[in-house]
């Protein structure tokens, strides 16, 4: 194994120097001794021991995430927008799937804090979970991603769910469909509350009440949509339209109309939520309020990174808007190989 003493020996300088390049410490280290170092690391392939400069700067160099389930594509696709962000940054990111599970979500967050990760970023599963007393007693930077909890020191990054859900509604009106459902999310979960918020604000302004049988709450998944799905249609007084809170309950809806007899969008427009990748080879492709992976994944990272580096930075609210992706789904123009990305 290379040490710091053989890169020491072969660049003819001192092992104290070489930490100081490898630490990017004083800036006195002089262009020549600099380069000959840099030289020998790489001829020798000396790699530092991370577990070593841990100990030596109280730094990890990881990041730890939760969220409430992997094998949903929005947050396969937002984990990857963190982890890409993280990568940047020379952090490592390590993934706790709860699976819907308070008690599972609740352990991960402990392995997490006991392993050290330098922040953690939480997506809650139901909420503010049994996991929040315990953060909440250590110096750990934290941020709670997708959901609004009471959380001491964290900050949220969040999307404007109400303003999304109002886009996708009023979309829908403004195609001349008055009897418009809704499909939501579990009762009481921030996102969902916000959602049929937008879709009620929407519909009033419309001088539509929402009827209280057009509203279904199913969990964020597909066989959860296709299950509301059939409820909601096989209806005598079923809805002509549907805003479906995420794209996954949203492929289940399409199941469901398909084995109903319902043409989409001739007899039921669908404007779903999330704009995950796959939303866009449905058959037709989902109209969806594309939120924004990219900013969401980077508006977290850099402010664990800036809490990080400064420990008395304050908390923060970050709100991200949403963007309506016009497909075929609504009744709008399916662009072949391309999306129509309006706002």
């Amino acid at each position: 194994m290379v040490t710091r003493r053989d890169v020491a020996q072969l660049a003819g300088t001192s092992e104290a120097m070489v930490s100081y390049v490898l630490n990017d410490g004083p800036r006195g280290v002089a262009p020549a001794t600099r380069a000959r170092i840099v030289a020998a690391i790489a001829e020798l392939g000396y790699r530092p021991n991370a577990v070593a400069r841990s100990l030596k700067t109280s730094r990890t160099m990881t990041l730890g995430l939760v969220v409430p389930d992997n094998s949903n594509p929005f947050f396969a696709e937002l984990a990857r927008a963190i982890e890409d962000v993280a990568f940047e940054a020379g952090y490592v990111l390590l993934l706790g799937n709860a699976v819907d599970n308070d008690e599972r979500e609740a352990a991960y967050i402990r392995i997490l804090i006991d392993r050290q990760v330098d922040g953690l970023i939480v997506a809650p599963a139901h909420g503010a979970g049994s996991w929040v007393t315990e953060l909440s007693g250590t110096t750990v930077p934290r941020l709670v991603l997708d959901r609004e909890i009471e959380l001491p020191g964290a900050s949220h990054v969040l999307v404007d769910n109400a303003g999304g859900a109002y886009a996708a509604t009023k979309h829908l009106l403004d195609h001349g469909f008055t009897r418009i459902g809704c499909i939501s999310g579990l009762a009481g979960i921030h996102p969902t509350v916000e959602r049929v918020v937008g879709w009620r604000r929407a519909l009033a302004d419309a001088g539509q009440g929402p009827e209280d049988g057009m509203l279904v709450h199913a969990a964020f998944g597909r066989a959860h949509g296709y299950r509301a799905g059939r409820a909601l249609l096989a209806r005598t007084d079923r809805p002509e339209a549907l805003f479906v809170a995420s794209d996954e309950q949203a492929l289940g809806v399409l199941r469901a109309a398909a084995e109903l007899g319902l043409r989409v969008p001739q007899d039921l427009a669908i404007c779903a939520f999330d704009g995950i990748e796959g939303s866009a080879y449905t058959v037709p492709a989902l109209t969806t309020m594309r939120q924004p992976f990219e900013s969401l994944g980077r508006s977290a990272v850099e402010w664990l990174l800036a809490k990080i580096a400064d420990p008395a930075l304050a908390p923060s609210r970050i709100t991200h808007a949403t963007t309506l992706v016009a497909r075929g789904s609504c009744g709008c123009p399916d662009p072949l190989g391309g999306d129509s990305a309006i706002g």
